[in-house]
């Protein structure tokens, strides 16, 4: 039983040691202080109190972690949360079906998302660059439609579906959630579009002389992350029940520190989901902790930063110290002398 049972614990033992079982630990610590504070701080619904005040952007960071694995980035991504929500609420307040324009909204994103991907996958221009482009134009696009005002003459059923529970104490976003995190799962880890992914974020070269499709497989991902954005959108106004021009700004943040804190590599080609679900856990925690302890919101947002710089620079430092430690044991091993027969 022992011999059987040592490749398993070794597994486990290499699993704690890696990034992923530092995040679990970091989770533990912080819900250990958290729950120090505040008794019921770890019953089911308060927990899923913190779920709903961040949903929507960590919806956005199941499919931003399929792009920054490609080796890409979108930036644009709050932005078209502002857009889909301005476009759906400008729309019906001039008389528009609530359906028809819940279904522009999704459509507009999608036609942003593909626009981003156009560039990107077919021009080959920088995806920093693109995406960045779009922040700024889709941002204004917004200023446009809804100028610095609020609209909160939402549809009634729109309102229920975001502020009731569904099923229990899940909203509809919470289900989505968790509808979307089995099947992006599935997707990045199992199927052949998954492995495209990773292939291609290691070296794209290399994917297209082995037949990948690169440049499908990339419009397929900006087209999708416009589309999650936007419905993102949509769910996040239904929540607040009102938009404005300024609805959603700075998300993107948020949303890529939750990525990169799961251990998804800037320069693509590594990262799993099961990381990027312990950092969002991590996040949302953590700033669940400085709230209680009255930090003020720009203090909570310079932490913020601070992880997503330490996301990308300790792994950068691990992954250097162990090319180091691999170089010195080879060169240790050339320096001893032959055995003599």
């Amino acid at each position: 039983m022992a011999r059987e049972s040592s490749p398993t614990l070794q597994r486990l033992v290499n699993w704690l040691k890696s990034w992923e079982g530092l995040l679990l630990g970091l989770l533990i610590v912080v819900l250990i202080i958290n729950s120090s504070a505040v008794p019921a701080y770890l019953s089911v619904g308060n927990q899923v109190n913190l779920f709903i005040l961040y949903i929507e952007r960590i919806i956005i960071a199941l499919m931003m972690t399929f792009v920054i694995i490609n080796g890409e980035i979108d930036l644009s991504v709050a932005s078209l949360m502002g857009l889909a929500a301005g476009t759906m609420a400008r729309l019906y307040e001039v008389g528009v079906p609530s359906g028809l324009a819940v279904a522009a909204a999704l459509g507009a994103g999608l036609v942003c998302g593909a626009f981003n991907g156009f560039w990107v996958a077919f021009v080959g221009l920088p995806s920093l660059v693109v995406t960045l482009a779009g922040l700024i134009t889709y941002r204004g696009l917004v200023w446009v439609l809804v100028e610095d005002r609020s609209i909160s003459n939402l549809p009634g059923w729109l309102n229920d579906l975001g502020q009731k529970p569904l099923v229990g104490p899940f909203p509809l976003a919470l289900i989505l959630f968790f509808v979307l995190a089995v099947v992006a799962f599935i997707v990045l880890q199992y199927s052949g579009f998954g492995r495209y992914v990773y292939v291609i974020g290691i070296n794209r070269d290399v994917a297209r002389y082995s037949g990948v499709d690169v440049r499908r497989v990339k419009m397929i991902l900006f087209t999708a992350s416009g589309f999650i954005a936007a419905l993102s959108g949509v769910l996040y106004a239904a929540r607040l029940g009102a938009m404005r021009s300024s609805t959603a700004e700075g998300f993107e943040l948020d949303i890529i520190t939750m990525v990169l804190l799961g251990g998804v590599s800037i320069f693509g080609g590594s990262g799993s989901l099961r990381g990027v679900l312990l950092s969002i856990l991590i996040i949302l925690n953590l700033r669940n902790g400085m709230g209680l302890a009255y930090l003020s919101a720009n203090l909570q947002t310079g932490v913020i930063g601070l992880l997503l710089i330490l996301s990308v620079l300790v792994p950068n430092l691990a992954r250097s110290a162990q090319a180091r430690l691999a170089r010195r044991r080879l060169a240790l091993r050339t320096m001893q002398p032959a055995e003599e027969v």
